[in-house]
């Protein structure tokens, strides 16, 4: 059924916009192009800095000082020409303090300040993250002390394997959840915001920056960091191949997955108004 309210698509990349090789489908293009001529904004809602999204807002026709997105999973509020709305940080007090959660159960412990990655090891880990977002510049220190001062820390995140990570998380104490926005956003990524701080607070900030409301937006996401913005936007779409935990607060689960367009799917469906 068609929303004429929605003004706003937000959309997340990785499992989502995203195949698996890191590329944007024939039909997912033709779907955003369209949509866009009929005035919706198009905002590209990430847990990546606006470094690592490479050419992407370019190839889409995003760059101009209309166009928007959300970065650090809601961290920093930008046009996509840079420019910043809202910037939320975590402290040196905070790293600290993650990393005395991190370290004893050997997860690496990397530190994003804008696009660059300060990566830590942690009992003889080194982190994948590399491999995850090769578009970063990466500098690797030897110490905690070795991470410079008086730097924007965006976020931190532990990459590593998979069952491994998945094997330690549980072993976190609760803490890290009372104090911070704690989730995984990819398989072997676990990431680490300031509380409060999550992709819903980013498009709240850019709606009332813009005279919008929740009800006007269409979030579209597969992993947990997506959580707070399927959850806030009016309409919640999960995506055929996202985590059971965000299906289950999603409004709607596309049939086809990110492989399969599922992105235009769900454009088509609920904002084109044409039958899938």
């Amino acid at each position: 059924m068609i929303r004429k309210d929605i003004k706003m698509i937000a959309i997340d990349l990785d499992g989502t916009l995203f195949n698996a090789q890191k590329e944007i489908s024939k039909e997912n293009r033709r779907a955003l192009e369209r949509v866009r001529k009929q005035g919706v904004k198009v905002v590209i809602t990430t847990g990546r800095p606006l470094k690592a999204i490479g050419t992407l807002l370019s190839d889409l026709h995003l760059l101009s000082d209309d166009d928007y997105c959300i970065t650090f999973n809601g961290g920093l509020v930008q046009r996509t020409t840079g420019e910043i709305l809202d910037k939320s940080v975590l402290t040196y007090e905070d790293l600290k303090t993650i990393h005395t959660y991190l370290e004893p159960l050997g997860l690496p412990f990397d530190v994003l300040s804008d696009g660059i990655v300060y990566s830590l090891p942690s009992r003889g880990n080194k982190s994948l993250y590399h491999t995850a977002n090769p578009l970063l510049t990466f500098v690797e220190v030897e110490h905690f002390e070795d991470i410079p001062l008086n730097i924007p820390y965006n976020k931190v995140v532990t990459v590593t394997d998979e069952k491994f990570l998945d094997e330690q998380l549980p072993k976190l104490p609760d803490v890290i959840n009372e104090k911070y926005e704690a989730f995984k956003s990819r398989e072997i990524i676990f990431e680490i915001m300031p509380k409060g701080v999550h992709k819903a607070s980013g498009l709240a900030h850019l709606c009332q920056h813009l005279g919008l409301t929740n009800v006007n937006v269409m979030a579209i996401g597969d992993e947990a960091n997506d959580i707070s913005m399927i959850r806030w936007a009016g309409l919640g779409v999960a995506m055929a191949n996202a985590t059971d935990q965000v299906k289950r607060v999603a409004n709607s689960v596309t049939k086809r997955n990110n492989e399969a367009s599922g992105v235009a799917e769900a454009i088509e469906r609920y904002v084109l108004g044409e039958a899938n």
